[in-house]
């Protein structure tokens, strides 16, 4: 069975598993809106996943509270006897809960308050006690129990590993999104786009392995449910089994902040790298710096909301994250870019998915024509992939992954790369919402392939199903995204048609006044001699005014010219098309003219 093959079955098996708990929610009708079935759901996988594996230590826990009753701190000795970095010292089982549907509101109440302080947390930021109250209320407590008991929601770690949990959460979270009428992007990237990325990452990185392996750190600031820390984890993991990764995390939303802590507790990891809150006006990790940064922040999502923080730090200059300029308020994910950037060690790299507009919106002397210039500029930017339309679960758009490195090999200095994978995927059987193709292992090695061996080419492939895809790759100069902005002005002229001047110098006619776009490696006087003076003799240039900017025209590019079809042979076609017409009405009239 290949990578896809296998990918392609633990998503119909995630797939199943999460509707499966799902449909705990019928337990829930009436109680709750359609929307607010993940206020229960979420918080109730999650304390199931945790009773599932303590359970078999359950009464180690139990034994070892008994032993040090009398010692004030006991957190240790008991995450010793649980064999996680959490406990619960209750007696109670989702069994014995079960067992006695009288009492099932205390005795639920008090199994939760056995849990250690780190799991209580998590339960808080997700408001789980008023939704208790609501289902005791509403009759349906017992119920809900009695569901997650069935062996269907075993969540076992021997029944499913905490990468596929992860992934059963994701899929949680999509569902709830979809009924809360919510962007699920904003939580849930597919795990073929993750594994590129993080091939991506690793395998340009030439410092990967060090005199001890590997080890690494590795950020997300927009993290959901931490899928991609996950992932990349995993990857490390596979090309060195020793390999010793850290990982950091921030988010804003509370339900996928729970699930992510969750699963770094879960996998034995330090649960205060799980930080709560906004990234771009709360940042939880100032002074920090990482080996990788992968993440896709929100796209189209305005940050009025953060504006006087970000503003501020934006007035630090260099010594604060977004002192190279601010986009529109309309959008910040070029904020969440400049974060990134500012936290990757001296020979760090970073993954980030943006939208098309991060390529080209804002003229020269705006806030993002000034981030890509500062990219560009200090030689930061070494690639960006366009992915396929359809490839996420709430948008068709097109979208693009950016590889940022602090530390280009020498081959590399003062070029960019683009990569046109728009045609690189596998359709997929079956829709998920927006997300109609898949990246399969092929693809994803060709991408990978593209982006190494660096040269202008296109490659050619063939998907596991047989289908031929191609891969194109550019090499171009840095410098050649960038351009002068320059503004002509034409003389003012008096009654008698002669220019006016004032201190010797010709007054300009605001009304006749335009700008150019001239190529940095380009003379904008030898520009305005060639282009302009021929038929604007009086013309000059205010170079007062001049700005330079940058815009990475990705769809030009890879513009391929086809040459429009001589008329001579479309009016041959017409004709043929009109011949076959009559033949056909002929033989429907019998003959009759």
């Amino acid at each position: 069975m290949t990578s896809s093959e296998r990918l392609a079955s633990v998503s119909r098996n995630i797939q199943d598993k999460a509707a499966l708990i799902w449909n705990v929610a019928n337990s829930l009708y009436g109680a709750f809106k359609p929307h607010e079935y993940g206020l229960v759901i979420l918080p109730m996988v999650i304390i199931k996943r945790f009773h599932d594996c303590l359970l078999p230590t359950h009464d180690a826990v139990l034994e070892e509270l008994e032993r040090k009753k009398n010692f004030e701190v006991k957190d240790g000795f008991l995450c010793a006897a649980s064999g996680y970095h959490f406990y619960n010292t209750s007696p109670f089982t989702f069994e014995t809960l079960k067992a006695d549907p009288q009492n099932i509101a205390d005795n639920f109440r008090a199994y939760l308050n056995g849990f250690s302080d780190n799991v209580q947390d998590i339960l808080t930021n997700m408001q789980f006690a008023a939704q208790i109250d609501r289902m005791v209320e509403a009759g349906c407590l017992y119920q809900v129990i009695v569901d997650f008991c069935s062996d269907k929601a075993d969540m076992s770690p021997d029944k499913i590993s905490a990468v596929d949990m992860g992934y059963v959460f994701e899929n949680l979270v999509q569902r709830f999104s979809e009924s809360y009428n919510e962007e699920a992007g904003a939580h849930f990237t597919s795990r073929d786009i993750i594994y590129l990325m993080c091939d991506l990452l690793v395998s340009g990185d030439r410092h990967a392995f060090g005199r001890d392996g590997i080890v690494k750190t590795v950020y997300d600031m927009a993290m959901g449910t931490s899928q991609m820390l996950t992932c990349m984890e995993e990857r490390l993991t596979q090309l060195d089994a020793d390999a010793d990764v850290t990982c950091f995390g921030q988010e804003i939303n509370p339900f996928t902040f729970g699930i992510a802590k969750a699963d770094m507790l879960i996998r034995g990891g330090e649960p205060d790298n799980m930080q709560f809150g906004d990234t771009l006006d709360n940042d939880r990790f100032e002074g920090y710096r990482f080996d990788y940064c992968i993440s896709n922040p929100p796209f189209g999502i305005d940050w009025k909301r953060e504006a006087p923080s970000v503003e501020a730090e934006h007035r630090r200059g260099a010594a604060g994250r977004f002192g190279p300029g601010l986009p529109s308020k309309s959008d910040g994910q070029l904020l969440f870019l400049l974060n990134g950037l500012s936290k990757l060690e001296p020979d760090g790299r970073m993954a980030i998915i943006q939208n098309g507009s991060s390529l080209f919106t804002g003229d020269a002397g705006s806030g993002p024509s000034e981030i890509r210039r500062y990219l560009i500029e200090n030689d930061w930017l070494e690639t960006i992939v366009q992915l396929p339309t359809d490839s996420f679960y709430n948008t068709g758009i097109a979208t693009y992954i950016w590889i940022i490195t602090k530390d280009k090999e020498e081959r590399r200095a003062g070029k960019v790369q683009l990569v046109d994978a728009g045609k690189c995927f596998e359709p997929r059987r079956k829709s998920i919402g927006n997300k109609r193709v898949d990246i399969s292992e092929a693809c994803r090695d060709l991408i990978v392939k593209a982006c190494g061996e660096f040269v202008d080419k296109d490659y050619e492939g063939e998907t596991e199903s047989g289908r031929s895809v191609v891969c194109k790759s550019r090499v171009l100069d840095g410098s050649s995204f960038g351009y002068s902005k320059i503004v002509v002005e034409s003389p003012q002229l008096g009654a008698d048609g002669k220019k006016i001047l004032k201190r010797g110098k010709p007054v300009a006619d605001t009304s006749k006044r335009d700008t150019e776009n001239v190529p940095l490696g380009e003379d904008v006087d030898a520009y305005l001699a060639r282009e302009v003076l021929p038929y604007n003799p009086d013309a000059w240039i205010d170079k007062s005014k001049t700005k330079i900017g940058y815009e990475i025209p990705f769809t030009r590019i890879f513009y391929e010219y086809k040459p429009i079809e001589p008329a001579a042979e479309i009016a041959r076609r017409i004709e043929q098309h009109e011949r076959v017409l009559m033949e056909k009405l002929h033989e429907l009239f019998g003959g009759v003219a």
